[in-house]
């Protein structure tokens, strides 16, 4: 150890003129640890004679310079985490007995920091990010006069003289890492580098910047360390410091440095964090809230609504989910029409890739609901093309309702279970419709085309021959239809919407 008024070299602080603070100590071995795990403390060591800076108002600029070099080394309770801070300072005076913690590191407070009579020089090691001081990340240095929102900073590295490349380095690591710091009371520069702790200095230093330092240091100043730790906590030690007012800075002997306790790896818990864990906990909470909501809205999405009616018929039912992707979701570009009780649209089934129309119709409206049931009913009951109606004799339901047609008599053929509660002409337009769309002959059944202009009004229905040959099972020749056919001019049409138009050549396969 070698000690005089303005130099010095401690490879270890045992016996050392360091006048400690808050729950600053120095261990048996030479250690000196500022701060421990404790939350919300703050711990100082300061070289106890002051340094003379300026000694008279003629004094040369170079009469300012000085150099240091300490090694330092800090050890988080939660490895990895950043926790607190450090920092190297000059200042005129050791009594900091209104200053605060986090982000002050134990040297200023909310009303003092930036008042040019703090004539405070500060490096500061910082793991700490807070937006409110400028800092943009947890893992920096930077150089503060008379305030904690720093002249200029840089996140931590360290050029390799070797390989000729910046590389990274963690303040929070927990390894110990060399600093030096130069300044150049003639150029005005003021130098900052950083090393590992077997590394030599970098021929390249992280901060350099130009700054006069005439009207920040006093006659007399202190140089020292101060270190505060928040709800996160961490050690911080100095294990070897040098100083040089008038020259650069002594070498630490880093085979004599001290050793410091090697920090028990912990586990996240709520002893350890205090009130960040509990705001994880509310993050946490608020991500599930959120994905709950949207699992919620998703399944609002596809919602099903069963109604009565399909309780007491039960035709094969499709989720509304298949129907909804068959669908592309009811876009307007697969829309085939609208009619008296809901839009249709083109659909392909994921399952089967076949094409379908689907009907939309809202479960809130009334209107058509019973026709529109009765038709789905027809249409879901289907099992056979000559359908074996269940009386004492074996009657063709087709054959059937073509009789009563003929007769004038087809309502009788509708479902007795919709109890006469029904339009009469709507009823009658969808057996009659049934009637023509079952022809055995599929060229001469009406296209889907023709059948929504039949179901929208929007064409009139053609009076039927009365004659079944071609319909049901008697499957006589086209002969006895082809006026029919003939009978589906253009001109009974009332109107003709381009979405329905186009669907004739993507559904002609359907006839």
């Amino acid at each position: 150890m070698a000690v005089d008024e303005n130099q010095f070299v401690y490879n270890g602080f045992k016996g050392a003129n360091i006048s400690l603070d808050g729950v600053a100590k120095i261990h048996s071995n030479g250690l000196l640890q500022l701060t421990n795990t404790s939350m919300r403390q703050i711990g100082r060591a300061f070289y106890q004679h002051p340094i003379r800076f300026n000694t008279s108002s003629s004094t040369l600029p170079q009469d300012l310079s000085f150099s240091t070099h300490f090694v330092f080394a800090i050890v988080p309770k939660i490895t990895n985490l950043s926790c607190c801070g450090m920092a190297f300072v000059i200042s005129p005076s050791t009594n900091f007995t209104q200053a605060r913690g986090i982000p002050y590191f134990g040297l200023l407070n909310s009303s003092s920091n930036g008042l040019p009579s703090n004539h405070l020089l500060a490096i500061e090691l910082d793991t700490l990010a807070n937006s409110e001081l400028n800092e943009t990340n947890d893992n920096h240095v930077g150089i503060d006069i008379n305030s904690f929102v720093s002249n200029v900073s840089a996140t931590v590295m360290y050029y390799s003289n070797r390989e000729q490349i910046n590389r990274s380095l963690q303040l929070v690591s927990g390894s110990p890492m060399h600093v030096w710091i130069d300044y150049d009371g003639f150029e005005n520069v003021l130098n900052v580098t950083l090393a590992p702790i077997r590394s030599p200095k970098p021929d390249q230093s992280l901060l350099s910047t130009h700054i006069n330092l005439s009207s920040i240091l006093l006659d007399s100043m202190y140089v020292g360390f101060s270190a505060a730790t928040g709800y996160v906590t961490g050690n911080h030690y100095i294990l070897g410091w040098s100083f040089n007012k008038s020259g650069k800075a002594q070498g630490l002997e880093i085979s004599k440095l001290p050793s410091f306790p090697r920090q028990r790896k912990h586990g996240l818990g709520i002893s350890a964090l205090g009130i960040p864990v509990s705001l994880t906990i509310v993050v946490i909470g608020l991500t599930i809230t959120i994905a709950g909501t949207f699992y919620v809205l998703r399944r609002k999405k596809y919602e099903e609504v069963r109604e009565d009616w399909e309780r007491e018929y039960g035709p094969h039912r499709f989720s509304y989910k298949d129907l909804f992707k068959a669908t592309r979701g009811f876009i307007d570009e697969e829309l085939l029409g609208a009619g008296g009780f809901g839009k249709v649209y083109r659909g392909v089934l994921q399952s089967s890739k076949e094409q379908v129309a689907v009907k939309k119709v809202s479960h809130d409206s009334k209107q058509g609901m019973r026709e529109f049931v009765a038709e789905i009913v027809s249409m879901g009951r289907l099992r056979h093309r000559n359908l074996p109606l269940q009386s004492p004799e074996k009657v063709v339901l087709v054959d059937w309702v073509f009789e009563k047609w003929k007769e004038g008599a087809i309502l009788v053929t509708s479902d007795p279970r919709l109890g006469g509660d029904y339009l009469e002409e709507e009823i009658e337009l969808v057996l009659k419709l049934g009637l023509l769309c079952s022809k055995s002959n599929a060229v001469t059944r009406p296209s889907m085309r023709q059948v929504m202009q039949y179901l929208d009004g929007d064409a009139l229905l053609p009076e039927i021959i009365h004659d079944s040959t071609s319909i049901g099972t008697t499957g006589l020749g086209n002969e006895a239809y082809s006026d029919f056919v003939m009978s589906f001019p253009s001109t009974t049409v009332k109107s003709s919407a381009p979405s329905v138009a186009s669907t004739e050549s993507i559904l002609t396969s359907g006839r």
